[in-house]
C-alpha cells in the first residue's frame, strides 16, 4: 500500500476505490456482489490476495468468492469455518478500529483450527513494518448502521493478504480497507434484499398463479357441476340470498340466473319445510326439503350447506349444494305405500287400519268422566289400572292426568305435552238406542258367497270382485273416512262423527251398493255382505275395537237365514 507522504497516489487510490465501490453497486446478483468485492480488494486496494467469507443462516461461515489465485480460488472456494473459530480469531491480536491484524508470532495457534486458508511462501520480515507471509488481516463487515462501527450484525469477513508494497498498511490503508468493508456490508445487504425480493415476487406470483388456477377449477367445477350449486350470502340483512347458481340447478328449477338472484332459498323452500331449512345449521349442515320450481310444482332435493371465505380475512359465503332426489322420493313412497297398502285393491292394509285406528285412542277410561281426578286417585290407590302402559307416575305414585284425565308423561320440557295437547277423547254413544252422541264407527265387512265365486270361477274372477267391492265401498263413504282390507274377503270402514242411527244407515248403504251384479270375463257373480258395527273409545286397543265389530258382525250373519246372506 503507498504510504501517507504519497498523496498523489493516496488519490489516485482513492479513485480506485471510488470505481470499485460503484461496481459493487452495480452487481446484478448476490454472487457477483460477493466475487466483485473481493476482485475489487485486488484492484482498488492494493492487495494480491482476498476472499470473502459469508455468514450462513446457521452462524457457521462459509467462503463465497476469492481473488487473487486461481489455485488457491479452486482449493478453499466453498469451503466452511465454523462460528466459534471465527469468532476465536476476530477477538484476538491488534485491533485497528474495526478491523483485526493478527502477527505471524501470534497466528501460528490457528495453524490447526477448521477455518479455510492458505499458505504462502516468503523470507521473513527484515524491518519491523514488513508483511510476513503468516501475517493475517480481517475486515469484519457488519449489516449497516453507523458509519465506521460494528453495531450491526456479522454478516461476512474480508480476509486479505500480501499487499503490493510489501508493508503492512498504515492508518490510510487501514483506514482504505475499513471504508471499504462497510460499503461492502451495504451493498451485500442490498443484494440479499434483491434476491430475498426477487424470492419473494418469485414465490407471490406462483401463489397468484397457484390461486388463479384453483379460482379457475372451482369456476369450472360450479359450472359445470352435474347437480345443482349455489353460493348465497352469509350474515348481514341479506342472509341467504342468492348470489349465483350453476345451469344444473337452473334447469332443475326452471328459473334463469338472473331470476335466481332476487330470491332466497327462504322464498323457494315448500311452506311446510320452512322449519326444517331454518334448523339446517350452514356448516356442513344437510337437509331433504322441497323447492319451488317456477311452473308452481315442487320437487325434493338434498341440501348440503359449506362455508366459504372470500379471502384469510374477507367475508364467509354459503356454498350450497343441491342434488334432486325426487325419483329417491317417489320411490321411498311407493315403497311406503305398498308397506301401508293392500297390493290388489289399494286400501289401507291391516298395520295402516290399526295405526290410523290407533292415533285416535288414549289411555283414558270411557267411563272416567273429564277433570275427575279424585276418583282417578281412587281407583289407582286400589290398582285398578296400576299396569296401563306408559304412564307416568308422580311422587305419591300416581300416574299423571291432565284435566280431561289423559294421561300423559310428565317431563319438564313443553315438548313432553305436545303429542297430547291438541287430542280429542274418543267416545262412543251409550246403550243401544241413540242418544245423539257422535262417535268413531268401525264397520266390519264380511262378504257372504264370495267363496263359491273363488271355487267355481277362479281366483282371478275373486280378485276382480275384490277390487269391484273396494271400489263400491270407497265411493259409498265420505272423504274422511277409511276404507281399508284385513285380508281375504274382509273390509273394515272407519267414519268419525256419527251416532248409532248414522252408523246404521251408512251400514245399509254400503250392503246395498255391495249386492248389484258384478261382471267378471263376460258373466254376471253377486255377493253379499255382512255388517258389524263397533265404536271406539279412549281406554280400548286397536284390536279391541275389531274384535267388538267382529264380534257383532258374525252376531249379525247369525241372525239372517243363510239363503237371505247372499242377494241372488
Amino acid at each position: 500500500m503507498e504510504t501517507e507522504s504519497e498523496p498523489y497516489v493516496r488519490l489516485a487510490t482513492l479513485r480506485q476505490l471510488h470505481q470499485v465501490m460503484a461496481d459493487m453497486n452495480t452487481a446484478r446478483s448476490l454472487a457477483d456482489t460477493l466475487q466483485t468485492v473481493a476482485d475489487g480488494v485486488v484492484t482498488g486496494l492494493g492487495y494480491e490476495l482476498a476472499c470473502v467469507n459469508l455468514v450462513r443462516p446457521d452462524g457457521d461461515l462459509v467462503v463465497a468468492a476469492f481473488a487473487g489465485n486461481s489455485a488457491a480460488e479452486a482449493l478453499i472456494t466453498g469451503r466452511v469455518g465454523s462460528r466459534t473459530s471465527w469468532d476465536r480469531r476476530l477477538n484476538m491480536g491488534e485491533a485497528w478500529g474495526d478491523l483485526r491484524f493478527i502477527p505471524h508470532t501470534e497466528g501460528w495457534v490457528l495453524d490447526e483450527d477448521d477455518v479455510p486458508q492458505w499458505y504462502t511462501d516468503g523470507p521473513a520480515p527484515r524491518f519491523e513494518d514488513e508483511w510476513h507471509p503468516s501475517d493475517r488481516l480481517f475486515a469484519p463487515m457488519y449489516t449497516p448502521g453507523v458509519s465506521g462501527a460494528a453495531c450491526g450484525e456479522l454478516i461476512g469477513v474480508l480476509s486479505v493478504d500480501r499487499p503490493r508494497n510489501g508493508r503492512r498498511p498504515g492508518a490510510w490503508g487501514r483506514e482504505a480497507l475499513q471504508m471499504y468493508a462497510f460499503q461492502a456490508a451495504i451493498a451485500i445487504s442490498n443484494a440479499r434484499l434483491r434476491a430475498n425480493m426477487q424470492r419473494a415476487l418469485v414465490r407471490l406470483e406462483r401463489e397468484q398463479q397457484a390461486l388463479r388456477a384453483s379460482e379457475e377449477s372451482f369456476r369450472q367445477a360450479f359450472e359445470y357441476a352435474p347437480s345443482g350449486m349455489a353460493i348465497a350470502e352469509m350474515g348481514g340483512d341479506q342472509h341467504g340470498r342468492i348470489l349465483r347458481t350453476n345451469d344444473a340447478l337452473c334447469r332443475l328449477l326452471g328459473r334463469p340466473a338472473s331470476a335466481m338472484r332476487r330470491y332466497s332459498f327462504s322464498d323457494l323452500v315448500h311452506p311446510e319445510d320452512i322449519g326444517t331449512l331454518l334448523r339446517t345449521s350452514a356448516e356442513g349442515g344437510r337437509a331433504e326439503l322441497r323447492l319451488g320450481r317456477r311452473d308452481g310444482t315442487y320437487v325434493w332435493v338434498h341440501l348440503r350447506n359449506s362455508v366459504v371465505a372470500d379471502a384469510a380475512d374477507g367475508p364467509r359465503f354459503l356454498l350450497t349444494h343441491v342434488e334432486d332426489i325426487e325419483e329417491r322420493k317417489r320411490r321411498e313412497l311407493q315403497l311406503a305405500h305398498r308397506a301401508s297398502h293392500d297390493a290388489l285393491t289399494g286400501l289401507p292394509n291391516s298395520a295402516e287400519l290399526r295405526s290410523r285406528l290407533s292415533s285416535r285412542l288414549c289411555q283414558r277410561p270411557q267411563s272416567l268422566p273429564p277433570g275427575a281426578v279424585a276418583s282417578l286417585d281412587a281407583a289407582y290407590a286400589h290398582g285398578q289400572y296400576a299396569e296401563l302402559p306408559g304412564a307416568a307416575y308422580e311422587g305419591n305414585g300416581h300416574p299423571a292426568y291432565d284435566g280431561n284425565g289423559h294421561g300423559f308423561d310428565f317431563r319438564s320440557d313443553s315438548e313432553a305435552y305436545d303429542a297430547f295437547d291438541h287430542h280429542v277423547h274418543t267416545i262412543a254413544p251409550e246403550g243401544e238406542t241413540d242418544d245423539g252422541t257422535k262417535g268413531l264407527a268401525v264397520l266390519f265387512c264380511d262378504l257372504d258367497g264370495f267363496k263359491s265365486i273363488n271355487d267355481r270361477f277362479g281366483h282371478n274372477a275373486g280378485d276382480a270382485v275384490l277390487i269391484e267391492v273396494a271400489r263400491r265401498l270407497t265411493n259409498g263413504v265420505r272423504d274422511g273416512d277409511t276404507v281399508a282390507r284385513l285380508g281375504g274377503d274382509e273390509f273394515v270402514v272407519l267414519a268419525d262423527g256419527l251416532g248409532r242411527a248414522d252408523a246404521q244407515d251408512l251400514a245399509v248403504r254400503l250392503r246395498n251398493a255391495i249386492i248389484p251384479p258384478i261382471r267378471v270375463d263376460g258373466r254376471a257373480v253377486r255377493v253379499g255382505a255382512s255388517f258389524g258395527i263397533g265404536w271406539a273409545h279412549c281406554g280400548m286397543t286397536a284390536d279391541e275395537v275389531l274384535k267388538s265389530a267382529d264380534e257383532r258382525m258374525y252376531v249379525e250373519k247369525r241372525s239372517r237365514p243363510k239363503a237371505h246372506r247372499r242377494a241372488g
